[in-house]
């Protein structure tokens, strides 16, 4: 993939859940080129929670220069990622989606694979709100 692509970061309160949507996610993407993805989840000690230097770490990791997306579970993950926004922790261009976290990963993924910029990133993974089953 040439040029600045979008980083997303799945945050989620369990190291497996965040690796496995992550797994998913790139699966479901490998059509072509598949952007950098990192899995933020729990905590140093491995058990269950949310960890600021796991997400800002994860956030640099795949900085690529065109934005980074930050899809969080619930409670304090996502109050975690607020946090680190608003006291600049984060790569320049980060921005917390508001997106359903399993749906929203695979279509922040594939979308950013395509090479869509972060609006256009967010506007797909926001959109899987609307996804029916029914």
């Amino acid at each position: 993939m040439s040029g600045p692509v979008v980083g997303i970061v799945l945050v989620s309160h369990s190291a497996a859940v965040a690796q496995s949507v992550a797994d998913l996610a790139r699966g479901l993407a490998a059509g072509g080129p598949v952007v950098p993805v990192a899995a933020a989840g729990g905590t140093a000690d491995e058990s269950l929670g949310t960890s600021a230097e796991r997400i800002a770490a994860a956030a640099r990791e795949v900085d690529r220069g065109a934005g980074v997306a930050l899809l969080a579970d619930l409670g304090s993950s996502v109050l975690t990622v607020k946090a680190l926004l608003v006291e600049e922790e984060l790569p320049p261009g980060s921005r917390l989606l508001d997106a359903p976290f399993l749906e929203g990963a695979v279509a922040a993924v594939v979308a950013a694979s395509a090479g869509a910029p972060l609006e256009a990133v967010a506007a797909a993974a926001e959109e899987a709100y609307t996804y029916r089953k029914t």
